[in-house]
């Protein structure tokens, strides 16, 4: 091994390409480092290119050279002034394993896997693997063209955990490739109009559920080939559902073969440990600072808007980006350098990823997950906002959870979590999340959660998914939740499926996907989700009775829809309620359907009285059965079959 370091300067490498990403603007830095098939001089082979600053040497060490990568014909080559070492090896092929020997400033020898890698071996194993992403023919031209940011469409998201999602019979995980016939059947049987891939970047741990990676540009070999995802994205896509992925900027992992102290020294995170530990998690946080995190991390972003055809990016743990004290003791963490608490260049960061992913692909979806009061999460960057153009709704899934969970003794005096997320639900534009993170850890399954009886379970299930359709924003349910999975998500085995064999799951199912096409037909749910005309409250002070009633607008009046909830566990047989028209009501959809596992206790058509109620001119009067969600509309004329008196 040569004492220097050679120089060279490749072609593929130019000066304006090292410019940008020290710049911290080159967005497709993807194409210039990591490995790439590539011929020079007349001879294919690979070129590597890795960003390593402060190391003093650089080698390819792989199975071709026994994992070495210290002699000379292994050096790569460092290119002056520019922080970045590469070299062409003719003769290396697609396949081939490999990582990076570096030797640090002190000495010290490492292998690093690349932080640019396509691809990565299947855990444990931790080597890179030359790939080339090209190649795979695309048939989602259609759905690309017609695919808009949803603000007045409806958006129903379906979150999954791809490895335990469904399971074959000895425990193998299915490969993207053959979740295409099990998965997109279902989500069209359901009306889905999205799904949400938990992390799919590289990570060596499964419990870590994907948020702890090391891999960034390498979709995770634990279900196949990168082509086998983009298979699979492509199918969702021709049958009209979109793909969001959790995409993880704030931190990563601190395997040995990962981006810590990748050269030696902190690259990818924090000098100061202040800023660098997450110790909540034990992981490590960006260094927000240097531009060429901002090169790293814009550039993975886009890479999967265009390299795996994603619709949008749920941000994961953006509260913790923001927060220097984020779940912190006083002596863990530094203020910033005007004494306050927030991390500006995480600020910063965020600002530049949204307005990069925007000027691209200007209809992609960007969602954060944000758990604290941050104004502005969804008011455009050029304004002093965050740029992201959804946010999780904690406020409402913490606040609607714990109602929910309350005895039903104690729920009147817990009323106000029902009402109170109206006071702030078009103040950021809304996803409303019933999450992986809510039925993990001891907190138990959506089903669950519900008090009373096995029966009360179900009907206080079917309750709450109602409440979730027809409230403002767009909606998320995590799988599992959408049959009544009863015990908490395990994280390593598949869903009970087997539960499907009983009929109270059987009548779930069927009453999710009937509340799905509900939601994706009524467009008063979805038409003016982000405007104060799209609700009205009914009545919300019915704390006694634990009732609370509201009215869902689209742009037409035809399109009202009237919500009726009874979250107490006893019939009102003479419940009135004022109506914005006189007219014909009719129960459009009812949680107590018999086909849904309900009471059979049903409303016929409802004629309106000229009696005041509720501020209105004119009211009904209906059954609300025990625990029950009621959806009612105004019949277009009156049918002369129903009788009744004024």
């Amino acid at each position: 091994m040569a004492e220097t370091p050679r120089t060279e300067t490749l072609p593929s490498t130019d000066d304006i390409d090292i410019y940008l990403f020290h710049e911290g603007t080159h967005y497709h830095s993807y194409n210039i480092l990591g490995a790439h098939i590539a011929a020079w001089e007349g001879t294919s082979g690979v070129r590597f290119t890795v960003w390593a600053p402060h190391a003093t040497y650089v080698g390819l060490a792989g199975d071709h050279n026994g994992w070495d990568g210290t002699q000379d014909m292994d050096t790569l080559y460092k290119i002056p002034d520019s922080g970045f070492w590469s070299r062409f090896f003719p003769g290396m092929k697609l396949g081939m394993l490999y990582k990076y020997r570096i030797i640090a400033a002190d000495g010290t020898s490492f292998l690093k896997a690349d932080p640019y890698g396509f691809k990565a071996e299947v855990r444990p194993a931790t080597a890179s693997v030359v790939t080339d992403l090209q190649g795979y023919r695309w048939g989602d031209a259609a759905w690309r063209r017609k695919n808009k940011t949803p603000y007045n469409k409806p958006l129903n998201i379906y979150e999954m955990h791809l490895g335990t999602w469904r399971q074959k019979e000895d425990g193998q995980f299915y490969t993207y490739k053959e979740l295409v016939d099990q998965l997109i059947p279902y989500l069209v049987e359901m009306s889905y109009t999205h799904v949400e891939f938990m992390p799919l970047a590289e990570h060596p741990y499964d419990l870590s559920w994907g948020y702890q990676g090391t891999g960034y540009f390498a979709a995770t070999s634990r279900y196949g080939e990168p082509h086998e995802l983009m298979y699979l994205i492509d199918h969702l896509h021709q049958a009209d559902i979109g793909v969001i992925l959790d995409w993880v900027p704030a931190h990563f992992a601190k395997d040995a073969h990962g981006l810590r102290r990748f050269d030696g020294s902190p690259l990818y995170e924090y000098a100061d440990p202040l800023l660098a530990e997450k110790p909540g998690w034990g992981t490590l946080s960006f260094d927000f600072s240097k531009p060429e995190i901002s090169s790293f991390l814009i550039s993975n972003a886009l890479f999967w808007f265009e390299l795996y055809h994603i619709d949008g990016m749920r941000v994961d743990a953006v509260t913790s980006m923001l927060r220097l004290d984020f779940e912190k003791q006083h002596h863990q963490y530094r203020p910033n350098a005007n004494g306050g608490l927030e991390n500006l260049e995480a600020i910063s960061f965020l600002q530049r990823l949204n307005k990069a992913i925007f000027q691209h692909y200007p209809h992609a979806l960007m969602m954060a997950e944000e758990s604290s009061a941050w104004p502005g999460v969804t008011a455009p960057a050029h304004e002093g906002g965050l740029g992201f153009n959804y946010k999780w709704n904690m406020g409402w899934m913490n606040d609607t959870l714990g109602y929910i969970e309350h005895d039903f003794g104690a729920r009147p005096y817990h009323h106000n979590l029902l009402t109170f997320p109206i006071c702030y639900a078009y103040s950021e534009n809304y996803t409303l999340p019933l999450s992986h993170d809510e039925v993990v850890h001891g907190k138990k399954s959506l089903l669950d959660k519900m008090p009373g009886s096995y029966e009360q379970k179900f009907a206080g299930l079917r309750q709450l998914l109602g409440y979730q359709i027809t409230h403002p924003g767009k909606k998320l349910l995590f799988m599992g939740g959408e049959f009544g999975q009863f015990i908490e998500w395990k994280d390593q085995e598949q869903l009970d499926w087997l539960l499907l064999d009983y009929e109270r799951h059987r009548q779930m199912l069927a009453y999710t996907a009937a509340l799905n096409k509900l939601y994706r037909s009524e467009k008063a749910l979805w038409e003016q989700d982000h405007t104060l005309e799209g609700y009205q409250w009914i009545d919300a002070d019915d704390n006694g009775q634990s009732v609370i009633s509201y009215i869902r607008r689209g742009k037409r009046p035809v399109d009202t829809l009237l919500i009726i909830i009874n979250f107490q566990p006893v019939e009102r047989s003479t419940y009135r309620i004022g109506v914005p028209r006189a007219g014909i009501y009719e129960e459009i959809f009812s949680s107590e359907s018999p086909a849904y596992g309900g009471s059979g206790i049903l409303n016929a058509p409802l004629k309106s009285s000229k009696q005041k109620w509720h501020n209105q001119i004119n009211s009904i009067e209906l059954v609300l059965p025990p625990l029950s969600f009621v959806v009612l509309k105004k019949a277009p004329r009156v049918s002369k079959k129903i009788e009744t008196s004024e």
